[in-house]
């Protein structure tokens, strides 16, 4: 017996090619898995980092939607805490001294840029700069 590797037939695993089947595919796939899909395509689009492949100390710029917006004390100082999702991670964004920031509410998309921490096994961005994107570009 030879150690050949077999090669698999494209199937499946690739995306799907006609139109019926792209829309079989779609039909068969859960609301989050899709709403995940055009957040890293909106990523990619717009040129950010995805959040799944920042690493610690590194600058970047990301974006995708806030899932949830707390109001929670760092060390007796406000801070307004936000989840940032892009489909690929969470990140949790955090502005000290701040009790509300407008525009900064869950379901909202943003662009972010700083340097990421690793806190607890989470990434964070304390401080960022931050655009909110247009509610109408959905």
């Amino acid at each position: 017996m030879s150690a050949v590797p077999r090669f698999e037939k494209p199937g499946r695993a690739e995306k799907p090619s006609g139109r019926f089947r792209r829309m079989l595919d779609r039909l068969s796939t859960s609301q989050e898995d899709l709403e995940c899909e055009e957040l890293r395509e909106d990523s990619h689009a717009s040129g950010c980092t995805r959040i799944s492949e920042c690493s610690d100390r590194q600058i970047v710029k990301v974006t995708g939607t806030l899932r949830t917006v707390t109001l929670r004390p760092r060390a007796g100082v406000p801070a307004l805490e936000a989840e940032l999702f892009d489909g690929t991670a969470p990140l949790d964004v955090v502005w000290l001294g701040r009790r509300s920031i407008v525009g900064i509410e869950p379901g909202r998309k943003l662009i972010a840029s700083g340097r990421v921490a690793m806190s607890h096994g989470r990434r964070v961005l304390f401080n960022p700069k931050y655009e909110l994107r247009p509610l109408g570009k959905e």
